[in-house]
């Protein structure tokens, strides 16, 4: 029997895969240079911070909540140095969330996570919390490479939440 959060956090999967999409395919019209240049983000560049993306979501909360365990790999790590493979990686791995969330028990959301943080913590929060943080922080790092495509003069796509209740089968 499925709990209200796996609709919930289904859709959250749903549209993290489709804003995701929308930043890549806006990303892709910019110039390697400036791609690859430091935009004053905190992870410097687009191409850091969408490594970062690769890193937080998906080698790390991805494998914590999908196997039960967690990987070392640095937060900066540039896991993919090539920048339309990073792109696939990026688009396959956000729709890995969804099937992961839809086959979650019902007596999973009541409970924790048990993972050992990026400095070899041990931690054990909140599991749909903590669910919630990957999708939020996720949107976060979207924002500050829309902002950087802003600075750069080019067009930044629209990926609130509300755009995509309105329309969610829209690229």
């Amino acid at each position: 029997m499925s709990h209200p959060f796996n609709a919930h956090f289904a859709q959250l999967a749903r549209y993290n895969a489709w804003a995701t999409a929308r930043l890549l395919d806006a990303v892709a019209q910019v110039s390697d240079a400036d791609y690859r240049r430091d935009a004053g983000l905190f992870f410097r560049s687009i191409h850091g911070t969408l490594n970062h993306l690769l890193v937080g979501e998906q080698l790390l909360w991805f494998v914590r909540f999908a196997e039960g365990f967690s990987p070392r790999v640095a937060l900066d790590a540039e896991a993919e140095p090539d920048r339309a493979r990073l792109d696939e990686r990026l688009r396959a791995g956000t729709a890995r969330w969804e099937p992961l969330i839809a086959a979650l028990p019902a007596e999973r959301w009541a409970g924790t996570l048990d993972y050992t943080t990026s400095q070899g913590v041990p931690a054990s929060l909140p599991f749909a919390g903590l669910l919630a943080h990957v999708f939020n922080h996720s949107t976060h790092h979207r924002g500050q490479i829309t902002a950087a495509l802003t600075a750069l003069g080019r067009p930044a796509p629209e990926i609130d939440f509300v755009p995509y209740l309105r329309n969610p089968s829209q690229p």
